[in-house]
């Protein structure tokens, strides 16, 4: 089972870098681009042997006491089985 987690920082937190890369992208003639958020991206292996719910429950805890700054970030996960 694998989970892969999407951490990018709230809306309501200046993003300096995907500003950079957006007006950068904008000088290299690609204009259709409005925005530009960068994040983090992980990769967790889980034991094939959890159920959904407890799958669930383990990635949710495992992003946001160890994966992101709370205060910040936030993030989102999709499973596989």
């Amino acid at each position: 089972m694998t989970a892969h987690v999407y951490v990018t920082l709230k809306r309501t937190v200046l993003d300096a870098q995907g500003q950079t890369i957006a007006n950068s992208l904008r000088r290299l003639h690609h204009p259709a681009v409005q925005d530009v958020r960068q994040g983090k991206y992980f990769v967790l292996t889980l034991d094939n042997s959890l159920q959904n719910d407890a799958a669930k429950a383990e990635v949710e805890r495992i992003a946001s006491e160890v994966l992101t700054n709370p205060v910040i970030e936030e993030f989102t996960y999709t499973i596989e089985a």
